[in-house]
């Protein structure tokens, strides 16, 4: 991300309002390595490699060595510095190259004095740093064993709270310095809180306080980590400038990254001013090669570390950045076993239940990642479980999961900015803030966060009189929390690599449990589909096979009664009649049988129907058994649907002969066909056709089961008889249409059958 785009504009506007006008900008785009000053405690030396000629010297130099610089500068430098210190300054470099490395023995001047001599190799350029010695010996009296201790103690920390306290605590030791704190970023380029201090007695606590983002811009985070210290001896001092300013090949000032002396920014020197900070020194912690905090020290006066202080102090911060490294592995590693402990719960569940639906485990997928809520999208099917979720924002995530590799984690805290912010970059709609989310085929599994909770301590003094200086009002005591607020709107908890991992665990297992559910539907649905076909074909079968003898027995029956009717006693004729009553009865049901059965084994030819010509075609039928019982027909407005003709007509006539069987004793009676425009289970419009009567009606408990077959609420000579079939021919010949039927009580009474058909 370029340093000018580190900001969103919203979070800009926000650190801008915070006063003075100041332009964050040039915080931001500040060269802080390229700043061509040094701090007046020692000068700087630049020398060609392969030549031993001096090509940059700062300033000051004569104040040390007796040269001035521009006597210094194109002359060889052995002439100041003598053969036995450069050549230890190549040997000690050629492993270490950019980082500093101090010299074995000091540099005796003309005059006497000792100078530390520490070296780094930069562009082709020995960069050599001579500052007084201010101890006789090489390392203070006690120092190694000092440091040796304070490293132990804290390797034998267990929590990263002990190891930042015990890290503080050894620093102040070490530097004396008045305050020394731990400080740890929330993420690459968010705000950092104080999560350890030690300071002097009378120092305003700053234990738990956050800092915005902004106080750390991003080429400062950079240094951070390529250089494990910064020391800043006195914010007051002047400083001294290089000779020449610019180097002739780069036509730039020489680049300082790795120079202990480099001089800081003016920004970030007035905002030292302003808090009272005289002196101080930051000491990297890093984490995977990342900038995970920083331990800051502060002093009420100037000071100057010597070179072993401050490879102690560089020491204490790689073996803190170790520790923190183990712990945080140590944790994420119990993370990921409980993690893994849930989904091998979940997927013993799922692997237990071939048919169970993902939908069905939303609540125990959620509980695989720390979020607010989970939204499922598969096989059609959208669940959202949590915090209410925008249709539209599900879309926009299935377009984005649409872009990503199977397996592959794709992850905000800032959901809004990505989707649809404004032009100020205020986001859209309160919606989720942050997302984890996962590809699953067509669909997705996502986790999602809500907005950051606000209620931080910051580090501001809204008592604290403002201090204007040369950059206005936004380098001094702020009111920090009210820029945070205005910085993190829209945004969630970052998401950890422990969340990440888990997450891609899940995607991976989900996955193959789900390609393993589609090679069982698939079996299940081959076997499915010849069971059907077996019992399509044992229904036809038995429908004709059996209607043969069912004809021999009832014409049977009525030949005995024609023939011997006169021998016959009155039992006898009346068992006759049963038998013969009973065939036509099984014959009935047959004819219904086959009907069934031939509504699965028949294909669809679907296509544009008017209808009302499908209520005409059923009215040829059914008209007139509706007349016979004085049932008249009301026509709404009928539209055209997709549907096959003559299943469409099966299903109106069978809708009409119950309006007319199951008509009520006194008139008017009626029975109405029409479309309206409802909303379905999920809120979506759909039309809907309705055949309603004024009928004497089904009781809501039977409303489900008169839809079986062969089911009747009457017996066989009540009603006007029948097999009970129709509403089982109508449900399945809807249902083959993509559309479903169900039955609703109107409120003046009868019955209303509702169905769908939807486009084919």
């Amino acid at each position: 991300m370029a340093d000018d785009d580190w900001l969103s504009p919203r979070a800009r506007a926000a650190e801008s309002a915070a006063g003075g006008g100041f332009d964050l900008t040039e915080c931001v785009r500040e060269p802080i390595h390229l700043l061509g000053r040094v701090q007046s405690f020692g000068v700087l030396l630049a020398v060609g490699l392969h030549d031993g000629i001096v090509r940059v010297a700062s300033d000051n130099v004569q104040e040390l060595l007796g040269l001035t610089a521009e006597r210094l500068v194109g002359h060889p430098a052995h002439d100041v510095l003598g053969h036995d210190v450069l050549d230890a300054a190549l040997r000690e470099t050629v492993s270490s190259g950019e980082t500093s490395a101090l010299l074995p023995e000091p540099l005796r001047t003309a005059s006497g004095v000792l100078l530390d001599v520490t070296a780094h190799r930069r562009d082709a350029l020995l960069v050599l740093e001579l500052e007084p010695c201010q101890d006789l010996s090489r390392a203070r009296p006690g120092l190694h064993r000092r440091v040796q201790q304070a490293l132990l103690r804290i390797q034998r920390c267990t929590t990263v709270a002990d190891c930042c306290a015990a890290a503080v605590r050894e620093v102040r030791l070490l530097t004396g310095y008045q305050r020394v704190v731990a400080y740890r970023f929330e993420d690459e380029d968010g705000p950092g809180e104080v999560v350890a201090e030690d300071a002097a007695q009378h120092l305003e606590p700053w234990l738990g306080l956050w800092f915005p983002a902004s106080d750390i811009p991003p080429q400062a985070r950079r240094l951070y980590q390529r250089n494990w210290i910064r020391v800043i001896g006195d914010v007051d001092d002047p400083g001294a400038g290089l000779d020449p300013p610019l180097q002739p090949s780069t036509g730039r000032p020489l680049d300082l990254s790795s120079a202990a002396l480099r001089t800081v920014s003016s920004f970030h020197l007035e905002y030292l001013r302003n808090i009272g900070v005289r002196s101080s020194m930051s000491v990297s912690v890093l984490r995977d090669d990342t900038l995970w905090g920083l331990i800051a020290c502060h002093g009420e006066e100037p000071a100057w570390l010597s070179p072993d202080v401050r490879s102690a102090c560089e020491l204490f911060g790689s073996a803190l950045s170790v520790q923190l490294a183990t712990i945080d592995d140590r944790e994420q590693a119990a993370a990921l076993d409980h993690h893994r402990a849930a989904l091998e719960r979940l997927l013993a569940d799922l692997s237990d239940s071939p048919s169970a639906s993902l939908h069905d485990h939303a609540s125990a997928l959620g509980a695989l990642v720390d979020a607010d809520g989970t939204i499922v999208v598969h096989a059609g099917a959208t669940t959202v479980q949590g915090p209410a979720v925008a249709a539209s924002v599900v879309e926009r995530l299935r377009s984005l999961a649409a872009g990503l590799r199977p397996g592959e984690v794709w992850a905000t805290d800032r959901l809004p900015e990505i989707l649809a912010p404004h032009a100020d970059g205020t986001p859209a709609d309160p919606e989720p803030a942050g997302v984890l989310l996962l590809p699953l085929g067509d669909g997705l599994l996502a986790w999602y966060r809500t907005e950051r909770p606000t209620s931080r301590r910051w580090a501001s003094d809204p008592a604290l009189p403002v201090r204007l200086g040369p950059h206005g009002e936004r380098l001094t005591p702020r009111g920090s929390s009210a820029v945070f607020r205005a910085t993190v709107r829209g945004r969630s908890l970052p998401w950890t690599t422990v969340d990440r991992a888990g997450a891609g665990e899940a995607a991976r297992a989900v996955a193959g449990l789900l390609a393993r559910h589609s090679a069982w539907t698939a079996d299940f649905n081959r076997r499915l589909q010849r069971s059907n076909a077996d019992l399509d074909a044992f229904a036809h079968a038995a429908a004709h096979e059996l209607k043969e003898p069912l004809r021999g027995i009832s014409n049977a029956a009525i030949f005995i009664v024609e023939d011997a009717a006169a021998s016959l006693d009155e039992v006898s004729v009346r068992r006759l009649d049963t038998v013969r009553r009973l065939a036509a009865r099984m014959d009935n049901l047959l004819d219904s049988l086959l009907r069934y059965s031939q509504v699965s084994a028949v294909g669809l030819d679907r296509m544009r129907v008017p209808l009302a010509t499908a209520l005409d075609a059923a009215l040829d039928i059914a008209g007139d058994r509706l007349a016979e019982h004085g049932v008249s027909v009301v026509r709404g407005v009928l539209p055209v649907v997709s549907a096959d003709p003559d299943r469409l007509q099966d299903v109106l006539v069978n809708l009409l002969v119950n309006a007319a069987k199951y008509a009520r004793e006194e008139g008017p009676r009626f029975v109405s066909v029409g479309v309206e425009r409802r909303d379905d289970d999920n809120g979506t419009a759909q039309d809907v056709i309705v055949v309603r009567d004024n009928g004497i009606g089904i009781p809501p408990e039977h409303q489900d089961e008169v839809f079986g077959l062969f089911r009747r609420l009457h017996r066989p000579t009540e009603k006007g008889g029948g097999s009970g079939a129709g509403l089982a021919i109508v449900r399945r010949i809807v249902e083959r249409h993509g559309g479903s039927v169900w039955l609703r009580t109107p409120p003046a009474g009868g019955t209303e059958v509702c169905f769908t058909l939807p486009d084919g």
